[in-house]
């Protein structure tokens, strides 16, 4: 199993992953021309592509999704939620209603050789998830977009072999940011973004010796830095009451506007 951030940012995501027989993107809020741009730079093109996985429903993941539609046709996934909150923001043209799969949180479901499990995430949208995949005894989770974590999170990101983690914001710049109050609230609130330091919290309870790779997506370009998201998570994982230390582990930050580097899964 493979991974590969396409784009991550408050101003767009999409994330491929994939195995030898099957290849999939979760979330396409990027303009169609720079998703294929994307998946040529991993040697495939969009009729390679077995389905699309929605999280929810917010610009930033879902501009792309008509327009990738329109080219080719092939299967969405997402709640009930998230597939009426699309089809009633009306943005992304026609989309033909077969192509909607719907799931459900906890309902895990098979595409070819990967195994997909949604899982509930607190966040200012219909009906959020984020998901958890399984092939050949190895597990990652591709977990952005929630305002808080919970003993639920935390006991379904356990043994996860790799994983891409929300690391939103600085606390210290938003608070300190042109952004108005109530944007402020939003984003710092329970349905809001995970901030840098709860990032590096939620990372220290997942912890265990066969984690492979850590990658901190989701960044605001206007209320964080990648170095200071890496930095801060290294410290909290320090500072946390475990055996680890913030360097025991490789630890990658999701570029904004073009591709990051292949994690193979082993």
């Amino acid at each position: 199993m493979r991974i590969c951030s396409i784009a991550s940012g408050s101003s767009g995501n999409c994330i491929y992953l994939g195995t030898d027989a099957t290849h999939l993107l979760v979330d396409v809020g990027i303009s169609g021309k720079r998703t294929e741009a994307g998946l040529n730079g991993l040697g495939l093109t969009l009729a390679d592509v077995d389905g699309i996985l929605i999280t929810h429903e917010h610009a930033d993941h879902i501009n792309g999704l008509g327009v990738l539609l329109r080219k080719r046709e092939m299967p969405v996934y997402a709640t009930a939620g998230t597939i009426a909150a699309i089809r009633n923001a009306g943005s992304l043209g026609d989309i033909p209603e077969d192509l909607f799969c719907e799931i459900r949180e906890d309902d895990s479901f098979v595409i070819k050789d990967v195994t997909v499990n949604p899982m509930r995430i607190s966040h200012d949208a219909a009906q959020p998830v984020a998901y958890r995949f399984r092939c050949d005894g190895k597990q990652a989770g591709i977990v952005t977009d929630l305002g808080e974590y919970n003993d639920y999170i935390v006991e379904s990101l356990r043994g996860m072999d790799a994983l891409v983690l929300e690391a939103n914001h600085d606390v210290r710049m938003l608070e300190a940011g042109k952004y108005p109050y109530y944007l402020k609230r939003r984003i710092l609130g329970e349905r809001g973004h995970l901030s840098n330091e709860m990032s590096g919290q939620l990372l220290s309870r997942l912890l265990h010796d066969n984690l492979q790779a850590v990658v901190l997506g989701h960044l605001s370009k206007e209320n964080n830095l990648p170095e200071l998201a890496y930095e801060t998570v290294r410290l909290e994982i320090t500072m946390a009451d475990n055996q680890y230390n913030g360097n025991d582990f490789p630890i990658t930050v999701a570029k904004r506007s073009e591709p990051s580097g292949i994690i193979n899964i082993i």
